[in-house]
């Protein structure tokens, strides 16, 4: 204290008389910033501006951001991170715009490493940014965490690539192959995949494996075309995807089946964007608030529901977005299955 007060950071009084003589008083502040100096800490105030000037000028393209500056500015974390952490989140911004540059490019995916050792000369970097991207692809900061695979696939990075998984009885044109699919399902690189040569009775996208496992074994025999999209579906996926629905009549009913929470109404509404880009237009499967029972319900915040029927409306279906509003719950679709 002798040494703050030396340097002009902090007064002390003492006391002059009986026992109080040679106790300290009382200690007053005088110079904040000469005291951070002193101690080796950079004022709250000064990284904050330091974060309003790296990251403010990205907010036109992530409002988000604007959003994650309050919180710092009240002193509350997002996600773990602070306003010490205004690079990482600056970093996070280039990853989302070095992955959208190589998918507009052709790449439309890569190992995460790879992509790491390119933008940062740092294999592990990338790794490290999945809680800020997840912000920034979610564009809240009351979005629920996501699993990383689901962070990285939406992006068109993985760790390691895993083939799309399809089930039914349907003939599927690959670079080399144009047969049945195998029973129960079968698994193939995105990109091989060219067209569904036969005309199924319906295509149904399903986010989850085990429901995936569980259709796949009772349907493989049907004519349907049942895709796995494993969470949140990659670049290479996505492609796939508008490939086939493409080659499709438009009367063939396209149906998406998910859960019913905010991640599962947002990949409806990418796949809802993919099926019109293919001339279709997706239906939901099983996500009405009427067709889950009483014991999966789980109640969810004005903050998820509203978030829920955003994507519900993003997807095309507005009647189910007004049914979740007033249902106000969330449900996992394995529960349902």
């Amino acid at each position: 204290m002798q040494a703050a007060r030396a340097v002009n950071a902090i007064s002390i009084l003492m006391g002059e008389r009986g026992a109080e003589d040679g106790f300290i008083q009382r200690i007053d502040l005088v110079d904040s910033r000469v005291l951070a100096e002193f101690l080796g800490k950079v004022p709250a105030e000064v990284l904050l501006a330091n974060a309003k000037s790296l990251l403010m000028p990205l907010a036109d393209r992530f409002p988000v951001l604007v959003e994650v500056l309050q919180r710092w500015t009240q002193l509350r974390l997002v996600r773990t991170f602070s306003a010490a952490d205004a690079q990482d989140w600056f970093d996070a911004v280039r990853v989302i715009d070095f992955a959208r540059e190589n998918t507009s490019l052709g790449a439309v995916s890569m190992p995460i490493n790879e992509a790491s050792g390119k933008l940062f000369r740092d294999t592990k970097r990338i790794k490290k940014l999945v809680a800020p991207i997840d912000v920034l692809l979610a564009g809240s900061v009351d979005a629920e965490s996501r699993d990383h695979s689901e962070v990285w696939n939406e992006i068109g990075l993985f760790r390691e690539e895993h083939p799309v998984r399809m089930a039914g009885h349907v003939i599927v044109e690959r670079d080399r192959v144009t047969a049945f699919l195998d029973t129960p399902y079968s698994g193939f690189p995105a990109f091989s995949v060219k067209r569904v040569v036969s005309i199924p009775s319906l295509v149904m996208t399903i986010e989850n494996q085990t429901t995936f496992h569980s259709e796949a074994r009772r349907r493989c025999d049907e004519n349907v075309l049942l895709i796995y999209t494993a969470g949140m579906p990659n670049p290479p996926w996505r492609e796939m995807y508008a490939r086939i629905l493409k080659e499709l009549p438009s009367c063939v009913p396209v149906f998406h089946w998910g859960d019913v929470d905010e991640g599962g109404f947002r990949i409806a509404s990418v796949l809802a964007q993919e099926a019109h880009k293919a001339g279709h237009t997706i239906k939901p499967w099983s996500m009405h608030p009427d067709t889950v029972p009483e014991e999966h319900r789980r109640p969810a915040s004005a903050n998820t529901v509203n978030k829920m029927v955003h994507f519900a409306e993003a997807a095309g279906w507005s009647a189910l977005g007004e049914a979740i509003a007033v249902a106000k719950f969330t449900v996992e679709q394995e529960s349902l299955a």
